[in-house]
């Protein structure tokens, strides 16, 4: 007997297969696609990570060098602010967010160096915010955790000096005198100078002349008939005006008989801060007073030490004798006249400070014999004009070697021209007109040993 078989039950059974395989390859590639998402999306974080990295380290940069600003190394106070001192560097760690910095100092005068390592973790567990423990948690057992990831960012750093150029204004310089010469040299380096002094025949073409104005309708920088051993520089869309017998470029050019401006000599992007002058001390001060020295009679004698006036106007054949290391500030107007004169001894310095860091219509005038610097170095004397002080003169018979840091002040220099040794060092000034003969020679010594605004970032690398 033949046994009998319902069709209907194979198919059925038939279907049941088909019914689970259909769900086995769905399930496969529903595990496949969330395997795949899943990947992508710790790859994804992963990259956040390591992109975040770089910000973290870049926060540790940030405070390194607002730390450098404030207890720069001419405070000699870097282990201060929470940093501690570490194998000859400056260093701190500080959670930041989910990361971490790691950043230290390495201490030098004149370019110091910055290291930061940021970390960030690979995995961000949202849910569990424990950002708290991140900084205990970097390290276990003196190996490295590899729940973070971690970058380094090498950036060296330059003084950023208040003399970087030879002449500068924050709004126009007209220099439409006679004869009028810029150039440079460095009184530091004996390959272009003698004895620190200016020599014509070592002189360096970067007498630059710049302005930060511009957007104007009028000339920023009226250079005249003016020859500019140097660069022109100008803030955003500044124009220049050069006479028909202006001469703008390198020696060559100008030394060749060229006029006008020598290609790739001006930039228009000009952009730098004048931060105001503050009152140099408010206690521990002299009255200057007079006195005697090496048999010779003065007016005023000052040492080493702070010195303070209220008005200064030396006239006749007055003299001030400065033979220590002084600072000078003398809060009202500031004149010398007929043959009076400053006159600084070989080894001393002064840096003298005039007006208040408030108000306006202080004047100061070095015209007579002027401010005599014996030591020959434009280092050793600086004129800081604070914010009240609005007018600064110099048409002194003697020639004027020094620096000056006057960013409210209208600086008018006239006469000059006697002989090549006119005005040595820099300027920094509100403006700046310059009549009659004037010779221009800007200390680029000033850039690297002078009065420093702080540091800046010079290089930055990720090692």
């Amino acid at each position: 007997m033949k046994p009998y078989q319902n069709p209907r039950r194979a198919e059925r059974a038939s279907s049941y297969l088909t019914v689970l395989w259909s769900c086995l390859i769905v399930s496969f590639l529903v595990f496949s696609y969330l395997a795949i998402v899943g990947i992508q999306n710790a790859a994804s974080m992963r990259s956040q990570a390591w992109n975040r990295c770089i910000a973290v380290s870049e926060a540790g940069i940030e405070e390194a060098l607002a730390h450098l600003q404030k207890n720069g190394l001419t405070n000699n106070n870097l282990a201060s602010d929470g940093w501690w001192i570490l194998d000859g560097h400056y260093y701190k760690r500080r959670k930041i967010d989910d990361g971490v910095y790691e950043v230290a100092i390495t201490p030098n005068t004149t370019s110091p160096t910055i290291l930061s390592r940021g970390y960030v973790k690979q995995v961000q567990n949202f849910w569990d915010n424990d950002s708290d423990e991140v900084i205990a948690d970097l390290f276990y057992w003196g190996t490295w955790n590899p729940q973070y990831l971690g970058r380094t960012v090498r950036v060296e750093t330059r003084r950023d000096g208040m003399f970087m150029k030879g002449m500068v204004a924050k709004h126009w310089i007209d220099l439409n005198g006679n004869n009028i010469v810029t150039d440079s040299f460095d009184s530091a380096d004996p390959r272009y100078s003698t004895n620190g002094l200016y020599y014509a025949p070592w002189s360096k073409d970067n007498g630059d002349v710049a302005t930060t104005s511009g957007l104007t309708n009028g000339v920023n920088l009226d250079i005249g008939n003016a020859n500019i051993h140097g660069r022109l520089a100008t803030g955003p869309r500044g124009t220049i005006s050069i006479g028909p017998n202006g001469s703008v470029g390198s020696h060559a050019w100008v030394n060749g008989g060229n006029k006008g401006l020598q290609p790739g000599y001006f930039t228009d992007d000009m952009n730098v801060s004048f931060a105001p002058v503050g009152a140099p001390f408010s206690t521990g001060y002299f009255t200057p007073s007079a006195g005697t020295v090496g048999g010779t009679n003065y007016d005023l004698v000052l040492g080493t030490g702070s010195y303070l006036s209220s008005t200064v106007g030396l006239s006749s054949e007055q003299k001030v004798l400065v033979n220590g290391h002084a600072v000078w500030w003398c809060k009202g107007n500031f004149s010398l006249s007929g043959k009076a004169a400053v006159i600084i001894a070989p080894g001393a310095s002064l840096k003298l400070y005039v007006g208040q860091t408030t108000g306006s219509g202080v004047s100061a005038d070095l015209s007579g014999n002027g401010v005599v610097n014996a030591t020959g170095y434009s280092t050793n004397f600086i004129y800081y004009g604070l914010p009240s002080n609005t007018s600064l003169k110099f048409a002194g018979n003697a020639a004027f070697v020094g620096a000056v840091y006057a960013p409210n002040a209208a600086f008018n220099l006239g006469g000059g021209g006697n002989n090549t040794y006119d005005f040595v060092g820099a300027s920094v000034t509100g403006t700046v007109t310059m009549n009659g003969h004037f010779n221009f020679h800007y200390d680029e010594a000033l850039g690297r040993f002078g009065p420093s605004r702080g540091f800046i970032i010079a290089s930055w690398n990720e090692i």
